[in-house]
């Protein structure tokens, strides 16, 4: 067993002690049973929140509605949840009530897909009703009983299915595609936060290409912000290479086949509610891309974007021509690196400089002569030095 899995056995047995049932469950379990790196555990119990509270010192409520603890152990925080059956589900995403209760069974019963509906003793014996083992033997993802009762449920399970494909590169069973696009509309009463997370989990998957094309064969992407339009560049986009690309460049090169103007494409992001400065990042890489488009990079194009921009958008370069994508990324960098500044703060005079030079009171003009400078050292037309800058000023006759 996982040394993970090992540090959380004394609170499952800590439980046990007193008369509870406590397990493993969920996705912990599924990555587990595939060898994949686990960042934490969750643990199911027939114990209540407040039992829990009175077993263990330190504990925070976090969900307590919902049957959720937060037991403080060993200096490491573990998430424990009460087995519970849920009331009816009136907004697509959340019960109306829920209903703690002592079996395990019918816990796992109402979860999303068989590979998560299982469970792991402190033996490492695993418990699975619904044949969570076969789907992952299979690399099938399918719903826990109807498909469609599942997705009435939560509709968020539905982009959830197709970041599980791009993820675990599984396929979806024959019934539960099917429910994906008879309740593709469902999507529409989901937070656009919990969409993006979801969607932006589903472009750093190792089968992302596939994930897009089952968004398209679905209609899913139609209930996705800004992107019901865009049929036509969704299925350009998974044309290219894009298995080994970033999110942002997977971000940049979509907005890119979208031809959206660059003064759209701010409002079209934050539709997604996106943070600024990933919005910034992404709207200066697309920037930087019709400049890659249109020349090759020089000393003060190299400058100017910085060394991020520039490897961003050289990737996406190459992805666009077909090219390798690392494609002169290590030139690129070494050329970088030669640059003899990288930033205005390295010039070694200063705009107080200049005003004791010219002997002129503070303006527009210090940042005009300081541009001045900046290309002048760039392009090697003076050394980056106090006086010999000085000193080139005063023979070009700039001072």
């Amino acid at each position: 067993m996982m040394p993970i899995f090992k540090r959380a056995i004394p609170l499952l047995e800590k439980i046990e002690e007193v008369g509870f049932e406590a397990y493993f469950v969920g996705g912990c379990v599924r990555d587990y049973i595939l060898k994949k790196k686990i960042a934490d555990v969750d643990i199911a119990t027939s114990a209540t929140p407040q039992e829990i509270k009175s077993i263990f010192s330190k504990t925070i409520d976090v969900g307590i509605e919902h049957g959720t603890v937060v037991v403080i152990w060993n200096k490491e925080t573990y998430e424990l949840t009460t087995f519970r059956s849920d009331g009816d589900y009136t907004d697509f995403r959340r019960p109306s009530e829920v209903m703690f209760i002592r079996s395990l069974q019918e816990d796992l019963k109402r979860r999303d897909f068989t590979m998560n509906s299982m469970a792991m003793n402190k033996e490492g014996k695993i418990i699975d009703p619904f044949s969570g083992q076969e789907a992952i033997r299979n690399r099938l993802i399918e719903t826990v009983g109807s498909a469609k009762e599942r997705f009435h449920e939560d509709a968020l399970r539905m982009m959830r299915a197709v970041r599980f494909v791009s993820q675990l590169s599984f396929t979806i069973a024959n019934e539960t595609q099917k429910a994906l696009k008879t309740n593709a509309s469902l999507l529409e009463k989901i937070a656009t936060e919990r969409k993006t997370i979801e969607f932006e989990k589903l472009l750093q998957g190792e089968n992302r290409k596939q994930a897009f094309q089952l968004l398209l064969d679905t209609e899913l992407f139609l209930f996705l912000p800004g992107l019901m339009k865009h049929e036509q560049a969704l299925r350009q986009l998974i044309q290219y290479h894009i298995e080994s690309l970033s999110t942002v460049e997977v971000w940049s090169l979509l907005l890119y086949l979208m031809d959206m103007k660059q003064d759209k494409v701010e409002l079209f992001l934050r539709k997604w509610t996106l943070p600024v400065k990933k919005i910034k990042q992404i709207t200066s890489i697309l920037s930087w891309l019709q400049v890659r488009l249109c020349s090759e990079w020089q000393t003060e194009t190299l400058y100017r974007a910085g060394l991020e921009n520039v490897l961003h958008t050289e990737i996406l370069f190459n992805t666009i021509s077909h090219r390798p994508v690392h494609q002169s990324i290590s030139e690129l960098k070494e050329k970088y690196h030669r640059l003899v500044i990288k930033d205005r703060h390295e010039l070694a005079v200063s705009g107080r400089d200049l005003m004791v030079w010219d002997n002129q009171e503070g303006g527009p003009w210090i940042k005009v002569k300081l541009a001045t400078i900046e290309k002048a050292v760039l392009t090697g037309q003076v050394s980056n030095e106090k006086e010999k800058i000085r000193e080139w000023l005063q023979t070009c006759n700039q001072s």
